[in-house]
């Protein structure tokens, strides 16, 4: 029994997967809470959407993919600021546009110049086929996001909260919008090779989700996210195995879960409280 039980970590493409799981979850876990509180779970949506023309024209010139992703994401988060900020139409109605226009350029081009990339990682991920330079990219690029959050999280904070109260309080409040935007479209990118586009949503919205129904603290938010996104993602995986399901849709699923068990707890909490008073 106990071997069965260790039979996932005998095989390499599984640690592997492992690996990028622990290099993925801190950074989605914490942009996730900064995401959740600033109400831009959509723009979350949209990047993840809107970096696949990036990709398809990367493949086609001979540049690097991740190149490609990042450059059509700080276009889509830049495009998206500039309408909402110069128009009568709110941001999310601007996000919806932007992103399903980008998201059907990108299929358009995929059929049109008939790459032989396989779209179905790009849109699925693919965890069990990640190798040394996709575990080298996650990491770096988790190093780059985690560090930078963590140093302005207080900032990003009171930015998310009251922006008006941050301006006023002497913060680069333009530099922090475009900041977190620059770090969302590095989130994704490292989240290309193991989730991919379509799933990548969920790593970003449903660790502070969680979060914020368990603790009240921002500061324990963070902690709480992170610890939740790893368990998710690590038991994610390893159940995949054994289902013989998709490790990224089966990672969704757990936090789901996660997500529902945390807010029947919150229900049954306030209850209590209510029947006490």
């Amino acid at each position: 029994m106990f071997e069965i039980l260790l039979q996932p970590f005998t095989f390499p493409f599984m640690n592997k997967a492992f690996v990028i799981c622990l290099l993925v979850a801190p950074p989605t876990a914490l942009l996730s809470c900064f995401l959740v509180l600033k109400g831009w779970a959509l723009m979350g949506d949209a990047v993840s959407h809107a970096v696949l023309p990036g990709i398809v024209l990367a493949y086609v010139l001979g540049l690097p993919l991740i190149l490609g992703a990042f450059v059509a994401g700080m276009t889509t988060s830049l495009a998206t600021g500039y309408l909402s900020e110069n128009s009568r139409v709110k941001q999310d109605t601007v996000m919806g546009v932007v992103f399903s226009g980008m998201f059907g350029l990108g299929i358009v081009m995929y059929v049109a110049l008939r790459t032989n990339v396989d779209l179905d990682h790009i849109l699925f991920g693919n965890m069990l086929g990640v190798g040394a330079a996709d575990i080298i990219n996650a990491g770096w690029i988790s190093a780059v996001v985690c560090i930078s959050l963590l140093v302005k999280w207080r900032d990003l904070m009171l930015h998310a909260f009251d922006p008006a109260q941050a301006k006023a309080s002497g913060l680069p409040v333009g530099l922090l919008h475009y900041g977190l935007l620059t770090i969302l479209s590095l989130t994704i990118v490292a989240t290309l090779s193991a989730t991919g586009l379509i799933l990548a949503v969920g790593l970003l919205i449903a660790p502070g989700a969680i979060a914020f129904l368990l603790v009240r603290s921002f500061g324990m938010m963070l902690v709480v996210s992170v610890l939740v996104n790893l368990a998710g993602m690590l038991g994610g995986t390893y159940a995949s195995f054994f289902l013989d399901s998709a490790p990224a849709a089966t990672i969704v699923l757990v936090l789901t879960a996660i997500f529902i068990a945390a807010f029947l707890r919150r229900v049954a909490l306030n209850k209590r409280r209510s029947q006490m008073v």
